[in-house]
């Protein structure tokens, strides 16, 4: 008996070994071209340092933080493509979540002529890829001056619209909360208002962080309609768009460790939120399949 234990306990650790080797090196492939662009961002594009453009080694022979300093200097747009990024985010994470929130929660404790439905119509509704809708709405944003230098709300407007359709997640994490905990405060005379306020918000934490990380994310990498809304007007690119029209219509080798460096600043809000919300992401997720 103890020989078996012990032959099990080797193979479980010889398996563990085997496992570990193999994320580390799945890691290490992953992260190789992260490590690539930090190393490149701080690479001097000054010319009589090292060549400023693409090469083929990853170490910079001489580090510097001369792209930082010219993102940051004032010389280009990029803090104003950066403060349109961040507004269009913010305000989208906090109106989304909202909105999810509040519709989520009818759809979980309501019952109401048509609930059924308009779930199933919200469903394959949000099986078209919303591009397909991209001509349509800029020219209805177009109608009221949300294009161009009035991209920024308007692209608010756009991600903000739609967000009911994203109950799916937060809806299966309200069904997993107990149901009696509402039928006693109604018992004590509590509205729904006060339910879900008092009662349903402060249990649905996990929930709440995922929903605005998703809703925030999606405008912070947001490439497609952001370039068709915001066409010619320079000052309400955000960064995703602008960037890349940076290197189209410059010198791309002269501003490739720019661009890099452009890449880093971006990255670093999300990966910290991600690093410090990681916990309740996750139970978000997993608490939001359980029930659909």
């Amino acid at each position: 008996m103890e020989k078996k234990t012990a032959s099990m306990k080797g193979k479980q650790k010889r398996g563990n070994i085997a496992a570990y080797i193999v994320l580390i090196l799945i890691s290490i492939i992953w992260l190789f071209p992260f490590f690539g662009l930090i190393m490149q961002s701080f690479r001097s594009y000054d010319p009589a340092v090292e060549y400023g453009g693409m090469v083929d080694y990853i170490i910079p022979k001489h580090f510097s933080l001369d792209n930082y300093r010219f993102l940051l200097s004032g010389e280009t747009n990029f803090l104003t493509w950066y403060k349109n990024t961040l507004i269009i985010a913010v305000c989208v994470a906090l109106l989304q979540t909202i909105i999810v929130l509040c519709v989520s929660y009818a759809l979980s404790r309501m019952r109401f002529k048509g609930r059924t439905f308009l779930m199933r119509f919200w469903l394959i509704l949000g099986m078209f890829p919303g591009f397909l809708t991209m001509i349509c709405l800029y020219f209805l944003l177009k109608q009221f001056g949300l294009t161009q230098a009035g991209a920024v709300p308007g692209l608010i407007l756009i991600s903000v619209a739609s967000s009911g359709m994203g109950y799916y997640v937060c809806k299966g994490y309200f069904d997993t909360l107990p149901i009696a905990l509402d039928e006693a405060a109604r018992i004590d005379g509590a509205s729904r208002a006060r339910i879900f306020f008092i009662l349903t918000i402060p249990l649905s934490k996990p929930i709440i962080i995922y929903t605005a990380l998703v809703a925030f994310m999606a405008p912070w990498c947001d490439y497609v309609f952001a370039s068709y809304v915001a066409f010619g007007h320079d000052k309400s690119y955000n960064v995703a768009v602008a960037l890349t029209r940076w290197v189209w219509t410059n010198d791309y080798q002269g501003y490739f460790t720019r661009f890099c460096a452009g890449g880093i600043l971006i990255a670093v809000p999300v990966t910290l939120l991600f690093m410090f919300l990681q916990k309740y992401y996750v139970e978000g997720v997993t608490g939001g399949a359980v029930k659909g």
